[in-house]
């Protein structure tokens, strides 16, 4: 089993950047495909993007593609995400979870993110 935890979160105007972390413990980090996901009031949570375990391979929802940056460090067993020019449409609790095949069976508690117009 993994252990995540996100930080980075918080209010910021339209146009600004965050970049968010997610520190993993337990079993061994690099084992793991990464991804982020957001969930937006009222509306399910939805794929933002994902990283191999390598780094080598990403894969990013349209919507985000040219704004945000995926990476991870598996010597400090952290994922994050780099969140440029950030629009209200992005304000969510962002997660991220570790992926097994096909499925993502962990996830940490989630940030919010807020984006103000």
């Amino acid at each position: 089993q993994v252990q995540l935890v996100e930080s980075g979160g918080g209010l910021v105007q339209a146009g600004d950047s965050l970049r968010l972390s997610c520190a993993a413990s337990g079993r061994t980090f690099s084992n793991y495909s990464m991804g982020w996901f957001r969930q937006a009031p009222g509306k399910e949570r939805e794929f933002v993007v994902s990283i191999s375990r390598s780094g080598a391979s990403t894969s990013y929802t349209d919507s985000v593609k040219g704004r945000f940056t995926i990476s991870r460090d598996n010597a400090k067993n952290t994922v994050y995400l780099q969140m440029n020019s950030l629009k209200p449409e992005d304000t969510a609790v962002y997660y991220c979870a570790a992926r097994i095949g096909s499925t993502y069976p962990y996830w940490g508690q989630g940030t919010q993110v807020t984006v103000s117009s």
